[in-house]
């Protein structure tokens, strides 16, 4: 066989090959059909001069809640288990539909402040916060689940 003879086989088998790749149907990929359910809240105020934090961790059967003042080495921890009805209650004050549209403020721990975050975490997508209370219009949400936290802990760690 001449060279371009082969050539040309090359490029007809190159070709068919394409086409039939190209022709391929692809199967129906199947959308995540899962709700978008928040799976953790993190609640963080950590700052000032005395180096305070509280931080209060939230999930589906639990809270957790650190809280102490690191120069004067003081630590206090709670754990306790929530039940379902509590975590549906708790988390019923966010809409998972409008997190991407919480806005976020600077730190203010360089001029001696204590900042505020909140980490959530759906099924979908995880969302940090910085001194969101700024935000006249979605910050609400993250205050009403705060005000539901403050209702079911001790006075101590209010």
């Amino acid at each position: 066989m001449s060279a371009i003879k082969i050539n040309r086989l090359k490029m007809l088998f190159s070709t068919f090959l394409l086409l039939i790749f190209f022709s391929c149907k692809k199967e129906n990929e199947k959308v995540n059909e899962k709700p978008n359910e928040i799976t953790s809240i993190n609640v963080s105020m950590v700052g000032g001069k005395l180096g305070y934090y509280k931080i209060i961790n939230v999930s589906k059967d639990s809270i957790k809640l650190p809280q102490g003042i690191s120069t004067k080495n003081i630590h206090k921890q709670r754990n306790s288990a929530i039940t379902p009805e509590t975590w549906k209650k708790l988390t019923s004050t966010i809409d998972p539909k409008t997190l991407g549209k919480i806005k976020s403020s600077e730190s203010i721990q360089p001029i001696d402040g204590a900042d505020e975050s909140f980490q959530i975490k759906t099924s979908q997508k995880s969302y940090f916060y910085l001194n969101s209370y700024n935000d006249t219009i979605y910050y609400r949400q993250l205050q009403a689940f705060k005000d539901q936290v403050e209702k079911i802990l001790p006075k101590e760690y209010q």
